[in-house]
């Protein structure tokens, strides 16, 4: 199999090139521009998920502070359930019903 593959491909270097007489527009470019730029993007947005996050988590439990990830209660990140419950609302006064608009 691999002599196949060489006797093929010093085959292919041998042969003349022509010129393939073809247009290629506007837009092919442009997709190689995105193609490329989404494909960097998204090894820098692993980068960050991957590498980032767990490094930031890990400052903050260093400095004391707890983590967005670890809200669950008891189960890790120094936040309690009283921690996370919402604050009471204020009690409405006499002076809320002017201000309210009716149609």
């Amino acid at each position: 199999m691999r002599k196949v593959a060489v006797s093929l491909a010093l085959l292919a270097a041998l042969l003349p090139f022509t010129a393939a007489h073809a247009y290629i527009g506007p837009g092919a470019g442009a997709g190689t521009i995105a193609v490329v730029l989404g494909i960097l993007s998204s090894i820098f947005l692993a980068f960050v998920g991957i590498v980032w996050y767990p490094i930031k988590r890990l400052f903050k439990k260093i400095r004391g502070k707890p983590s967005v990830a670890g809200q669950s209660g008891a189960a890790g990140g120094g936040v309690t359930p009283a921690d996370s419950r919402p604050a009471p609302l204020a009690a409405p006064t006499e002076d809320d019903d002017d201000e309210r608009v009716t149609q």
